[in-house]
């Protein structure tokens, strides 16, 4: 088993134990190994199978969990997750994945109406049944409906960081396979799309056709779909994620890899323009209509060049203007990932973090990073450990002070500052003019109606101390939707006060994304990227912000900590000093 795997199993035990209403304390000592779990660097499999380890040599991880993990190993549960599931029905780990409905909300549903399936909730709130309970009404039973046809269309998705994984994964394993030149994800996980249905793998060599029969072998495949000579698929991992391996002939390696990638609308847009110059266009390359004679197929760039075109990275192709700009050689030259010079959002142990600043520091020096920004939670996020005035001015003066140090980056003093609901900031104006960046986000209250969110973010964008919108839209995929405002109206706002707007690189944000980042830029925003790390191996995650840069059409021009340290600070607004 990996660790992810690990960790979610003793993650949902923790959601069942809080719908039990089960110790807090037992509670979090689930949560708190989930995440070390998740975070940590080597197989929790390895070190059971070395007789001279300790799984309680890792941090946070007691005799308890650790006899836990070794029956998860043996068996794939354990005995308290299984006494949980009988007395809850497995949909209470779905109901949990709709917005607003909590653990003690389950239980009374689960309690008072016997509730053991998505569908007899949505019943239940179109019969009007919950507000004849105490402390539920109207509002909760339509953001129920809300959730659970949020939950359904995106059921079978799946976060791109977890898609990236195991196509990575699989594609150092299948390009072990003797006669094996190349292996390449292509769909929507070369596209960059934030959530992914499936993983498509092309593979291309003399012996191509054995990499499927190897694929099928792989220890974390599951039930198998289908195998044929051509094409193989399975779904792979406890979570099935769909995983289709196709053997393709090198002639026709460019052309397969273009249509498979799509996106749909795109490749339509291309054969149209194709068949228009004479030629028809397919997964096998590319011929003239007349006779059939074969002009390119063996590489993408040969493919676009025969038709006029600059060859167009996959992060554009979604027929929004991309063939256009091809067509005029203006495609912008995109963002890279060795553009970025800095992170500048992320925390520590001084409020949610699992992480000392030094450690931070360090794990951002291995990434070749200049500078960083430690940006701890505001005093509203109290169950972060969210910094007052007092401890937010003590800590910037310890950065400064370790900044001066032997330090292995530039280290900048920030906070990630709350907006509160009338679009004050969490801390007052003389605290926030001590730090060198403030980032203002909303954490609370997401369901204003239009105008008065609108009125929230004007307010903050207006404070003079705020230099960054922190996600700027609120979502969490397959979670939560962003919360509704007049954002051409925020972003214009932003440009005009020199207020940068944030692309979370989370995988679980990736806010802003593609469609936004377009129109803020045309209203003439500036742009930082950042990681919002609470664990060093989060900084990895930059790379997926970059890849919504991309998508958004992005160049090393419109973000700001592509920048070295100097420059960046003073690109930044100016507060009243």
């Amino acid at each position: 088993m990996e660790n992810l795997e690990y960790a979610r199993l003793l993650a949902e035990t923790a959601d069942l134990m809080e719908i039990a209403a089960e110790d807090g304390f037992r509670i979090r000592s689930y949560r708190n190994a989930a995440d070390t779990l998740q975070g940590y660097p080597e197989r929790i499999d390895d070190i059971m199978a070395d007789a001279a380890r300790k799984l309680t040599d890792i941090p946070g991880i007691g005799k308890g969990i650790a006899a836990i993990l070794v029956e998860i190993k043996e068996r794939g549960s354990f005995d308290r997750r299984d006494e949980l599931l009988e007395k809850y029905p497995p949909t209470a780990l779905e109901m949990l994945k709709i917005s607003g409905l909590g653990p003690k909300t389950i239980a009374t549903l689960i309690a008072h109406f016997r509730v053991t399936t998505l569908d007899d909730l949505e019943r239940l709130c179109r019969e009007q049944k919950l507000r004849d309970l105490p402390r539920m009404g109207a509002k909760l039973e339509e953001k129920i409906l809300k959730g659970i046809a949020a939950l359904r269309q995106s059921s079978g998705r799946f976060h791109i960081h977890f898609a990236a994984a195991i196509a990575e994964e699989l594609t150092a394993y299948l390009g072990e396979t003797e006669g094996v030149e190349r292996v390449v994800a292509a769909g929507s996980l070369r596209r960059g799309r934030e959530t992914v249905g499936d993983v498509d793998l092309l593979v291309t060599g003399p012996n191509a056709a054995a990499a499927l029969n190897r694929f099928v072998k792989h220890p974390r495949v599951g039930e198998v779909l289908g195998h044929g000579e051509t094409k193989a698929s399975a779904r792979v991992g406890i979570e099935g994620l769909q995983v289709d391996v196709r053997a393709v002939p090198a002639e026709s390696f460019g052309a397969a890899l273009q249509y498979f990638t799509g996106s749909k609308t795109h490749n339509v847009a291309l054969r149209s323009l194709a068949l228009k110059q004479g030629y028809t266009l397919n997964e096998y390359g590319l011929a003239r209509v007349e006779g059939g004679e074969r002009v390119a197929g063996a590489t993408e760039e040969e493919i676009y060049e025969a038709l006029g075109l600059s060859w167009i990275p996959p992060e554009l192709r979604e027929n929004q203007g991309e063939l256009d700009a091809a067509a005029a050689r203006s495609l912008p030259r995109l963002l890279e990932l060795a553009d970025m010079r800095g992170d500048v959002h992320m925390h520590t142990r001084e409020s949610d973090g699992r992480f000392s600043l030094e450690e931070m520091a360090a794990a951002a020096a291995e990434r070749g990073y200049g500078y960083i920004a430690i940006t701890d939670h505001s005093k509203a996020l109290a169950m972060a450990n969210g910094l007052d005035e007092a401890r937010a001015i003590r800590f910037a003066e310890k950065v400064r002070e370790m900044d001066q140090s032997a330090l292995p980056v530039r280290v900048l003093s920030g906070l990630e500052c709350d907006i509160r609901r009338d679009g004050r900031m969490d801390l007052d104006d003389e605290a926030l003019a001590q730090l060198d960046l403030v980032v203002a986000s909303v954490h609370s209250h997401m369901n204003l109606e239009s105008a008065e969110m609108t009125d929230r973010l004007l307010a903050a964008v207006e404070n003079p101390y705020v230099k960054i919108m922190g996600h700027p839209t609120g979502r969490v995929l397959l979670h939560r939707d962003a919360y509704v405002y007049d954002f051409e109206r925020i972003a214009a706002e932003a440009a005009r006060r020199g207020v940068a707007m944030e692309i979370n690189a989370s995988p679980e944000r990736l806010d802003l994304h593609a469609p936004l980042i377009r129109i803020a830029k045309a209203k003439g925003c500036k742009f930082v990227i950042s990681t919002d790390a609470h664990h060093v191996k989060h900084l990895l995650n930059m790379r997926f912000g970059v890849t919504m840069a991309r998508r958004g059409w992005l160049e090393r021009a419109d973000v700001l900590n592509t920048l070295p340290v100097e420059e960046f600070l003073g690109s930044l607004r100016r507060g009243e000093r």
